[in-house]
C-alpha cells in the first residue's frame, strides 16, 4: 500500500492489545498513519499505542496542504474531518475503509488535554 499523503511505501505495525492484536500501516518517510475502520477509536485508550505514532509532528503539520488525497484501499477521495471531540484536529477519512493521520496527529488524538480544551474554544471563536 502507497501512502495517501506522499506515495511512499506503507509498511504493517502489530500493536497488541488486550482486545488482540491490531495492525495498522505506517508511512515509511513522513510517517503518517493509516487505521482501518474503527482501530484508532480501539487504540485510543490502550496505553501500548502510546509509542506509535513515531514520526515528527512539525513534518506531519506540512503535510495539512496535500490535496486530492485518494483512500488506499478504494482511491475514492478522502473527506477532511475534524475530531468531534477536539476540533482543531484535523485527519483525512474514508466513509468504507478508514481514517490516514499525519504525524503527530495520532498522539493528539489519543492525549486529550486542559490545553486542547482551550484549543477547541479558539478554534471555535475563529469559526464564528
Amino acid at each position: 500500500m502507497d501512502c495517501p499523503k506522499c506515495n511512499s511505501n506503507m509498511k504493517e505495525m502489530t500493536i497488541e492489545t488486550l482486545q488482540g492484536p491490531v495492525v495498522i500501516d505506517q508511512c515509511e518517510s513522513c510517517k503518517g498513519l493509516w487505521f482501518d475502520q474503527g482501530e484508532a477509536e480501539q487504540l485510543k485508550g490502550d496505553w501500548m499505542a502510546d509509542f506509535l505514532d513515531s514520526g515528527d509532528p512539525e513534518i506531519g503539520k506540512t503535510y495539512n496542504t496535500v490535496r486530492d488525497i485518494k483512500c488506499p484501499r478504494c482511491s475514492k477521495p478522502l473527506k477532511k474531518i475534524n475530531d468531534p471531540k477536539q476540533k482543531h484536529l484535523e485527519y483525512e477519512a474514508c466513509e468504507d475503509h478508514g481514517m490516514f493521520m499525519d504525524a503527530g496527529e495520532f498522539t493528539d488524538f489519543k492525549h486529550e488535554t486542559l490545553v486542547d480544551i482551550f484549543r477547541d474554544m479558539i478554534a471555535k471563536i475563529k469559526r464564528n
